[in-house]
């Protein structure tokens, strides 16, 4: 196989790397040059990233890998290197093209901001970050990658900190995804020490769990998997770990679109894929990513049906498709959850941006202060509703085909998930549909929906790129074609026998959210209260996210404040009044030996005869006694 691009895709993650030295060197005053740069340096990385996929397309592409010793310490050697694969060159591509575009459409969103250098200077590092986990060869390398994703995170998201808001959710992001990312790794430490030569490469991982059944315990193996799969919860926000996604929303729109959307939550689902294998050997692992992304997938879906910030709504449905993507992988079809990964990704990042369009117009993010913009914002609306319909599963778009085969798949192996994943589909269609109505449609409902206008060709034009692939890119994984399998896996496609009546009733139950939402919504046919009319409690729940904030609240960060309490208590009176009493007892002595060994006779006489009348005491004492 010729590999001559593949052998330079180190430097993928290095533009963004030199970008962000060079932005961090120049400072805030480097404003036209920093977004020039940061932007050719995410251009540069999509573009050699696009040459590798092209080099790799066929049946014959074999995995390279190269890399250095990075520690070496008695007869252990660390390594550290790269190692592209198909799965790890489908995913430089995506996130490439998200981040290029995403510096394209800040050009616009963040003009006015101040520290702009520094935004684009920390997109550079997040993107370096995201790529060097990508390309990682061993799970050491991918958990450092990691962490500085989280890291980035965090800067993104409380980018505008002067505001509280963003702050406490870049706290909470941080706190939370760490819970996930400790799981991690205490499932790579263990992995360490049961793997042969205590090789955490994964391509001896794939030796051993897939060549070697049984070498590592059955139960082991499940533990080391469920504690993989904690960080995947921590990152894709998977329940009960997702709470940190809505409130990230604070930060700017594009970096909602970036890490939020496309690229840092698909980490998880990437984590996942990569380490197949070792969910492979446990069928309860699998069990349990496939249970929890289906609870996910409707859990999220719920509560999305009754916000009204725009990005809200988004960031839940984004937590509801990475639960459809984790059902997927659990269920076995590594290709499925791929495959939505791929297109989820493109459709929610134009969607992102479409919002930070109507954001940017209005300066109001509440559904309801919005309303017929379609008319006034033409561009924006008509991508805005191709990525509807795409996220609704509506054919021939994109999401049809890759959530059409995690429901193949759940109808194959276990129908009840398959019901589940039918009602999340049903849920997602509706209140997408609401959201495209409650902007786009209708008459306007503020001063501010009378007065917008379309937004700048540099914030237009990426959503129309995005929108190709969200309208196209099914086509690479059909019942007809599985393309995309056997260039992943080299195995058999996404989809199975039977999937006729599949795609029929998929499309059928997205079609029907669509149109009950138009009754509700756009023609009126159906009161928008009957149901908050009936069961107001039920509505208050879905707004107030089944109260699962207010429960961590009370239950871990009080409880968690109460054991500090409680530790601080032990710390000062037991420990240290366990030192200060040593040192009391050593003083109170040399102040006493201080006071008998002043230099006067008639005292060391006084102590020479009490000394000897105890003596005598306990001498006759004793005799006396036995």
């Amino acid at each position: 196989m010729n590999t001559i691009f593949t052998q330079y895709a180190w430097l993928v993650p290095l533009f963004p790397l030199a970008a962000f030295v060079l932005l961090t060197a120049f400072g805030r005053g480097f404003r036209g040059p920093g977004i020039v740069i940061g932007t050719l340096g995410s251009l540069a990385s999509f573009l050699l990233a696009l040459l590798i996929l092209f080099e790799r397309i066929g049946a014959e592409a074999e995995d390279y890998r190269d890399g250095f010793t990075w520690l070496d310490v008695g007869q252990m050697q660390v390594t550290i290197g790269y190692e592209v694969t198909n799965l790890s060159t489908l995913m430089l591509v995506i996130v490439t093209l998200v981040g290029f575009l995403v510096h394209v459409y800040s050009m616009g969103y963040m003009k006015n901001d101040e520290r702009i250098t520094v935004f684009y200077s920390y997109l550079s590092l997040f993107t370096f970050s995201m790529l060097g986990l990508v390309l990682a060869d061993n799970l050491l390398a991918l958990y450092i990658f990691w962490e500085l994703v989280g890291v980035c995170s965090f800067l993104l998201i409380g980018f505008w900190f002067t505001r509280p808001e963003a702050r406490a959710a870049a706290k909470k992001a941080f706190i939370v995804t760490r819970i996930g990312d400790a799981g991690l790794f205490l499932g790579i430490v263990l992995l360490y020490w049961q793997m042969p030569n205590h090789a955490l490469d994964f391509a001896s991982i794939q030796n051993v769990f897939e060549g070697q059944p049984g070498a590592i315990a059955a139960g082991m193996t499940t533990l080391i998997a469920l504690l993989i799969f904690l960080g995947a919860v921590g990152k894709s926000g998977q329940f009960p770990l997702h709470v940190w996604l809505p409130d990230a929303m604070e930060g700017p729109t594009p970096v909602s679109a970036l890490i939020h959307a496309a690229t840092m939550v698909a980490a998880g689902v990437y984590l996942v894929a990569r380490t197949f294998d070792i969910f492979e050997a446990s069928q309860a692992a699998m069990d349990t990513v496939a249970y929890i992304g289906a609870f996910t997938a409707i859990f999220a879906a719920t509560i999305a049906t009754v916000q009204n910030d725009i990005k809200r709504i988004l960031a839940y449905s984004t937590v509801s498709q990475l639960g459809y993507m984790m059902l997927g992988l659990g269920l076995g079809s590594l290709t499925g959850g791929i495959f939505h990964l791929m297109t989820h990704a493109f459709f929610k990042a134009m969607l992102f941006l479409a919002a930070g369009n109507v954001i940017h117009a209005l300066h109001v993010q509440n559904v309801q202060e919005m309303g017929g913009l379609r008319s006034r914002m033409r561009v924006t609306a008509v991508v805005f509703g191709v990525g509807v319909l795409a996220i609704s599963g509506i054919p021939p778009l994109s999401g049809f085909w890759s959530k059409d085969a995690i429901l193949h798949t759940a109808l194959q192996e276990n129908t009840a998930l398959f019901v589940v994943g039918l009602a999340a589909a049903f849920l997602t269609a509706f209140y997408m549909a609401r959201l495209f109505f409650l902007v786009f449609w209708g008459k306007p409902r503020s001063e501010a929906a009378v007065n917008a206008q379309e937004q700048p060709w540099v914030m237009t034009v990426p959503l129309i790129i995005l929108a190709i692939p969200a309208v196209l890119a099914g086509g690479i994984e059909t019942p007809w074609n599985n393309n995309l399998g056997k260039w992943l896996s080299g195995g058999e496609g996404a989809f199975h026998t039977g999937g006729g009546l599949v795609m029929v009733v998929s499309a059928a139950v997205g079609a029907l959210g669509i149109y009950v939402s138009w009754l509700v919504f756009a023609k009126g046919t159906i009161a928008k209260d009957t149901v908050s009319a009936r069961l107001p409690w039920l509505i208050r729940l879905l707004e107030k996210s089944f109260y699962l904030d207010g429960l961590y609240k009370i239950v871990v960060v009080r409880g968690l404040q109460l054991l500090g309490l409680l530790l601080m208590a032990i710390d000062k009176i037991v420990i240290a009044g366990a030192v200060r009493l040593v040192g009391s007892t050593a003083v109170l002595l040399g102040r006493g030996g201080t006071r008998l060994q002043n230099g006067q006779v008639q005292t060391y006489g006084v102590i020479t005869l009490l000394g000897l009348v105890l003596l005598l005491i306990v001498i006759v004492g004793r005799r006396l006694w036995s």
